[in-house]
């Protein structure tokens, strides 16, 4: 692909997605949010993660995959877990790893 080809489409697609991230800010910075929207608002981008993530863990291979070889489910339960203790993201990240390397080097 051309470099001039590269560029237009780069400045297209933020032509056409920064209209779609500025809006709302734009809306409503001058208005006060309500509490219950505050307390909706919350909660998306747990629900954003979590419909990006659960596919990848309980899926393999096109099939569903609840069996003990699905190592990446069996990790992310004591994951979620600590996730839910601590409230903390880097916790949950490194914990997550390390259980993950934990369970390939013992399997």
């Amino acid at each position: 692909m051309e470099k001039q080809n590269i560029l237009l489409i780069i400045v297209l697609m933020t032509a056409v997605t920064a209209p779609m991230r500025l809006l709302p800010v734009w809306l409503l910075s001058a208005r006060p949010i309500p509490t219950k929207l505050q307390a909706w608002l919350r909660y998306v981008p747990i629900a954003v993660i979590a419909a990006m993530l659960l596919p990848s863990l309980f899926i393999r291979e096109d099939v569903l995959a609840l069996s003990s070889s699905n190592l990446y489910l069996w990790v992310a339960l004591p994951t979620i877990w600590v996730a839910a203790k601590t409230k903390n993201l880097a916790i949950t990240v490194i914990s997550g790893m390390g259980l993950l390397a934990l369970a390939r080097y013992l399997w």
